[in-house]
C-alpha cells in the first residue's frame, strides 16, 4: 500500500459497507478520516498503526469495530462510538496514548 503514503484526509463513501483488514496499512500520513452514513463494519486492524491520526468521524450505520482497529492510532484524540455499534473487538484501542475523550453514545441495556 506504498500508494497511499502522500494521503492526509480520506472521506470513505456511502457506497462502501464494510471497511476490509489493514485497509489503510502504510497510510502513516493520514490525519482526517470521515466515514459517510451507510459502512457498517470496520474489519480487525483496519486503521492500525495510523500514527499520525487525530480526527475521525464514525457514522450511526456503524455496527461493528473489529479488534485492533484503531491500535497505535498514537495521535487520535477523541472518538464518538454511535448507539448502533453492537460489538467493539478486544483491544481496538490499544496504544492510543493521546486519546482523552472517548463519548459513547451506547445505550446501557443492564450489561
Amino acid at each position: 500500500f506504498a500508494y497511499c503514503t502522500s494521503l492526509t484526509n480520506v472521506t470513505i463513501p456511502s457506497s462502501v459497507t464494510y471497511i476490509d483488514p489493514t485497509a489503510f496499512e502504510g497510510c502513516e500520513n493520514l490525519t482526517s478520516l470521515i466515514i459517510a452514513e451507510g459502512t457498517k463494519s470496520i474489519a480487525d486492524g483496519a486503521f492500525a498503526g495510523l500514527t499520525n491520526l487525530t480526527s475521525i468521524t464514525i457514522p450511526s450505520t456503524i455496527t461493528s469495530i473489529g479488534s485492533y482497529a484503531f491500535q497505535g492510532c498514537e495521535n487520535l484524540t477523541s472518538i464518538t462510538i454511535p448507539d448502533g455499534v453492537t460489538s467493539i473487538g478486544s483491544s481496538a484501542f490499544e496504544s492510543c496514548k493521546s486519546l482523552t475523550n472517548i463519548k459513547s453514545l451506547l445505550r446501557y441495556s443492564g450489561w
